[in-house]
């Protein structure tokens, strides 16, 4: 226990019962009007390395750690397309990830040339 709550749990049990209720009104009432606060999004891509084996759909999920600063939306059509070459179309696993490996530094790059 830090030595806050030492404090406030001091200071509560010196409160009468009417008081004690008063102060968790007060303590829900702070709690509702908090802003939650946004996980700050890294400015570049993080250092998430490509395993020697791996599967487009893990690849996908790989690409959206490493560039979370991406707007997932502005992909989807194009990483569709690449995953149906995949499957449809029976391109294999490696060419696709390369290519998703390129589409996602090219939307990287146009964003920080646009920023």
């Amino acid at each position: 226990m830090t030595a806050d709550e030492r404090r406030l749990l001091r200071l509560y049990r010196a409160l009468s019962p009417s008081r004690r209720e008063g102060l968790f009104d007060y303590a829900e009432f702070l709690l509702s009007r908090a802003q939650p606060e946004a996980p700050e999004v890294p400015s570049e891509p993080l250092d998430i390395p490509r395993p020697t084996q791996e599967s487009v759909v893990k690849a996908i999920k790989r690409l959206r750690e490493t560039y979370p600063m991406l707007d997932r939306a502005r992909i989807l059509h194009e990483t569709s397309a690449l995953m149906t070459q995949h499957l449809v179309h029976g391109k294999s696993a490696p060419e696709v990830i390369d290519e998703l490996e390129i589409l996602f530094r090219h939307h990287f790059e146009t964003q920080q040339a646009a920023g």
